[in-house]
């Protein structure tokens, strides 16, 4: 039977690069690579609001695609990439870079190489990278290590480096700040974001400087990086030559955009911090368990940081978790007590379910 209901059409999201291609510097001709990233949900987060005494938003980027923020670069790397007539895309990473490399790679029929820490890669990023077809060398070092051996091969072999120090990257992943000026109408008061490679923080100012000039947004927000204790070199001001954090994507040591996360806090008047592993973790399971949400650990590392804050009642507040909690399920499992041994008997599993 025909419905008299009004007919909606139904529209995909079209990728970051439709979205806000005015804003983009796409290669002339060039055909998008596009796994419908960006578009990821801002949500009210009303318990950690109550516990800062703010109004608190969670951006959660581990919606995209590959199950992290990185989709939005490499959309557009791999786009102009493909469209420059790179035969292959090559990459330093801790997880996440790789499993959107290897991702985008493959859909625009590039071959994808990856050099990752032997130690250290969460399983669930690993698995990707190799599912999605890249090749996979894991060297006896860390990121730092590995990004400087990609950028020598890129120049040798003429490949596409689609690490963060491709621009292209910092233009599409500027497109998050412009989504969040979109679904608040206009940029948070204070930002607060878990601090790696830099590059993210440094595309965030960038995209609501842009958002700003073009009257989109009326202010600009104060931009607060967090690191771990042991992998905080912008906070003490020198290179970690071996950092340690369990927070694996945000575990090195020398960031690749160290000056740009620098300009980003000084201009914004925010500031840079560190926060324990502890202090990740406390966060990481207040997260699952009083906001449902499921993040990996770096990205609870902007919670940590806001949780060290004095925050204005005022405030509209955003924290960008960056990753989605399945890219890392041993840090999961190992932060929890595990499940409870009981008999099939319904009266064995209310026991110890606490129902009797």
């Amino acid at each position: 039977m025909e419905s008299s209901a009004v007919r909606r059409e139904l529209r995909a999201w079209p990728g970051i690069i439709e979205a806000y291609r005015p804003y983009l510097p796409v290669e002339h001709g060039a055909t998008v690579v596009t796994l419908g990233e960006g578009g990821t949900p801002l949500r009210f987060a009303a318990r950690l609001s109550a516990r800062v005494g703010a109004s608190v938003f969670l951006k959660l980027e581990g919606m995209n695609p590959t199950g992290s923020f990185k989709d939005r670069g490499m959309a557009l790397a791999v786009t102009n990439a493909k469209a420059r007539g790179s035969r292959a895309v090559i990459c330093a990473s801790t997880g996440n870079t790789s499993a959107a490399a290897a991702a985008y790679a493959g859909i625009a029929g590039l071959d994808a190489i990856v050099v990752v820490p032997r130690d250290g890669v969460a399983r669930g990023k690993l698995a990707q990278a190799l599912l999605y077809g890249a090749k996979v060398v894991a060297i006896a070092g860390g990121f730092d290590d590995a990004l400087r051996a990609v950028r020598q091969l890129a120049s040798d072999f003429g490949l596409a480096l689609v690490n963060s120090v491709n621009p292209d990257r910092l233009e599409g992943q500027k497109t998050a700040a412009f989504e969040i000026v979109d679904q608040l109408g206009d940029a948070p008061t204070l930002q607060v974001m878990p601090v790696g490679n830099a590059g993210n923080i440094t595309a965030y100012w960038r995209g609501y400087r842009e958002a700003r000039d073009r009257a989109a947004a009326t202010r600009l927000p104060r931009l607060v990086g967090v690191q771990a204790e042991g992998a905080a070199p912008i906070v003490r001001g020198s290179v970690v030559e071996h950092p340690t954090t369990l927070a694996s994507a945000i575990r090195i040591g020398k960031p690749a955009s160290w000056e740009g996360a620098l300009a980003a806090t000084r201009d914004s008047g925010g500031t840079m911090l560190a926060v324990s592993d502890a202090e990740i973790l406390e966060a990481y399971r207040l997260l699952a368990q009083e906001e449902s949400v499921f993040c990996e650990p770096a990205s609870a590392a902007a919670v940590a940081g806001l949780l060290r804050l004095a925050v204005a009642p005022s405030e509209t507040v955003v924290c960008i978790l960056t990753g989605h909690g399945l890219k890392d399920p041993d840090t999961a499992l190992q932060a929890v007590d595990g499940p409870v041994p009981a008999s099939a008997d319904p009266q064995s599993i209310a026991r110890m379910a606490g129902l009797s």
